[in-house]
């Protein structure tokens, strides 16, 4: 089966970052913000689909009250997130206010724009509190973070199951969210995602309001979540004792290998070249390279 180009999102952002979902959305807004707005009609998404906010597909952007928040899911702890998010957040003025042409900001009146919040949603398995702040100045060398003119600050909060638990209570769709991958996460012992999975969604509670998008959308979710997985093992690929430090031309044969890796896990899945290549951005000539190499060995 393929899967559409324009539905490429990890799970949280099917969830949380596609407007037929504004009432979740506007419910973890709600919750992350200590608010009671009722009306999703008023967010306002401008996610930028062709930019990768967090190194995934995971980031959701949208306009609520002037302000502009940008919320992102992480499953690895990243210190970088403030810098990735100035980035970001750059990109997006630059296509919303300069590209777009509707303000001028060279002009003599001021521009009142959106006041930007950031915040990265945290569901990885290595420990971490509920909640913690990251600041673009621990980049900078520390005998000059007080001189620095500029700063970003990043509201990371822990959402595993357990965590966060006023969050949770206040947003019934991120709780069910962390409820999923904790479930996901018990049945995967035997490294089984697809079929931990489809238990989970058979276990899920009936009340569960996103069990019927989930189950709706079985073959999405899937790939989302297989995608994320294999791009988790990438990632722990390079964290292994001395990969930062190596030579470029070793890491990118380090990347190229685990790739090649990925592809051959998700063929051996029962995946489409066609599939993969729309879902992971990979070459299709890659794609069938690894498929002949696996007929041959077999």
């Amino acid at each position: 089966m393929s899967v559409n180009n324009e539905h490429k999102d990890r799970l949280f952002k099917m969830i949380f970052g596609r407007p037929e979902h504004r009432e979740w959305t506007l419910s973890l807004y709600n919750a992350v913000n200590g608010t009671d707005y009722d009306d999703p009609s008023e967010i306002r998404f401008n996610t930028m689909e062709d930019t990768l906010y967090m190194g995934m597909k995971n980031d959701v952007s949208f306009v609520m009250d002037m302000w502009l928040n940008l919320y992102g899911h992480q499953s690895t702890y990243n210190p970088n997130m403030p810098l990735r998010c100035l980035i970001y957040l750059g990109r997006l003025w630059s296509k919303e206010l300069v590209e777009g042409g509707n303000v001028r900001i060279y002009g003599n009146r001021l521009v009142e724009i959106p006041v930007p919040k950031f915040v990265v949603f945290y569901n990885g398995t290595t420990a971490e509190p509920d909640e913690m702040e990251l600041k673009l100045s621990t980049s900078f060398p520390e005998d000059k973070r007080d001189q620095a003119d500029i700063e970003l600050k990043v509201r990371m909060i822990n959402i595993n199951h357990g965590h966060s638990r006023e969050i949770a209570e206040k947003c019934r769709p991120l709780y069910e969210y962390s409820w999923f991958i904790d479930k996901i996460r018990e049945y995967n012992t035997e490294g089984d995602l697809e079929k931990a999975t489809d238990r989970a969604l058979t276990e899920m509670p009936e009340d569960f309001g996103i069990k019927k998008y989930l189950i709706a959308n079985k073959e999405e979710v899937r790939m989302g979540l297989l995608t994320e997985y294999d791009e988790q093992k990438l990632m722990d690929f390079f964290k292994e004792e001395g990969r930062e430090e190596g030579r470029e031309e070793g890491r990118e044969e380090g990347r190229e290998e685990e790739r090649r890796n990925i592809i051959s896990d998700m063929l051996r899945r029962g995946k489409t070249p066609q599939a993969i290549a729309e879902f992971c951005d990979y070459p299709l000539e890659l794609i069938e390279e690894v498929k002949k190499s696996i007929l041959v060995s077999d």
